[in-house]
């Protein structure tokens, strides 16, 4: 039996126990770094010393060399367990080391703007785009949500009264590379999100908007999905929000940032007025503090410099 056939095998088996999102990320990295080098090998003439070679060639070029271990650990553990091999190749393998990288922070910059930078890019939005991407970003920023929980928003999630916004689901590709609505990241990004009013006047009047559109093609917001947000030709917004960030930095040559960008710049604002790393931690639905103390790191650092740049600015010399 080859080594693909038995992961063709394992791999019916560990789509049942992930998120479809998940299942479908891993099989791309398999057939990837992984298929190319071990399937049409006969899996019980796989040892170790092959095994070693791929992986000292792999550490060096995938960040995620330590996930593609694991999941060949897994797929010969599922080998053995029926009865092709005696032993796991991959049991007495070294994993190398990967050299640590000079991070120039210059460049993590970008990763989030600052309340100026913000400011400006909404305003941009609001003058000279749809309204709907500048309700889009303005919901990024001013909720920390996922892009995947915003593409997934329905009006039902919305409560103007008391003003939040309910995260249960999230949009995700499945097995088949199709966008589906799926339950949320893991069990704390399940929140309801408190929200300003500006916020919330926003969301009203996109829904407005959306209101006469919809009566326009003869059909009543009322009766449809319920999603807030969709592209021209009525599917769900998630791929087109990337496509529209890349198009408009670079049409107004802005600094460079991800949809993901507006999460950190949200966590990085709440800090600096002044939210404690509990609070951030729940808004933001992070299951791991540890992800919230690096931002905190990163916006105490940046806070230091500027301490230090407004004293030398006020002696002088």
């Amino acid at each position: 039996m080859t080594f693909e056939e038995v992961y063709k095998m394992w791999f019916e088996q560990y789509k049942t126990t992930v998120k479809e999102s998940t299942a479908y990320t891993q099989a791309g990295i398999i057939s990837v770094q992984i298929l190319p080098y071990f399937g049409s090998l006969r899996v019980d003439k796989i040892d170790t010393a092959y095994c070693q070679k791929r992986i000292n060639k792999l550490h060096n070029h995938y960040k995620n060399y330590h996930n593609v271990i694991s999941l060949l650990r897994r797929i010969f553990d599922y080998a053995k367990s029926m009865k092709q091999i005696k032993v796991n190749p991959m049991d007495d393998i070294v994993i190398p080391k990967r050299k640590r990288e000079i991070v120039i922070d210059n460049e993590h910059d970008s990763d989030f703007y600052d309340k100026n930078q913000l400011k400006e890019f909404l305003d941009l939005l609001k003058r000279n785009e749809p309204y709907q991407m500048y309700v889009v970003f303005r919901v990024l920023a001013f909720t920390g949500m996922r892009k995947g929980e915003l593409a997934a928003l329905q009006w039902s999630d919305v409560d103007f009264i008391n003003g939040t916004i309910s995260v249960n689901k999230t949009v995700a590709l499945d097995s088949t590379g199709k966008f589906n609505i799926q339950t949320p990241k893991t069990r704390k990004s399940v929140r309801t999100i408190s929200v300003d009013t500006i916020t919330l006047n926003t969301l009203k009047t996109w829904k407005n908007k959306l209101r006469k559109e919809l009566f326009k093609q003869g059909k009543n917001i009322d009766k449809g999905d319920g999603f807030i947000f969709h592209t021209e030709n009525g599917k769900l917004i998630l791929k087109h929000i990337n496509y529209f960030l890349t198009t408009i930095i670079k049409k107004y040559d802005l600094p460079p940032i991800k949809p993901h960008g507006f999460r950190h710049t949200h966590a990085s604002l709440l800090f600096e007025s002044g939210a404690s790393i509990k609070e951030v931690q729940d808004r933001l639905g992070h299951e791991n503090i540890k992800t919230t103390m690096d931002i905190y790191t990163h916006v105490t650092k940046s806070a230091r410099e500027k301490t230090a740049e407004k004293f030398a600015n006020y002696i002088g010399f």
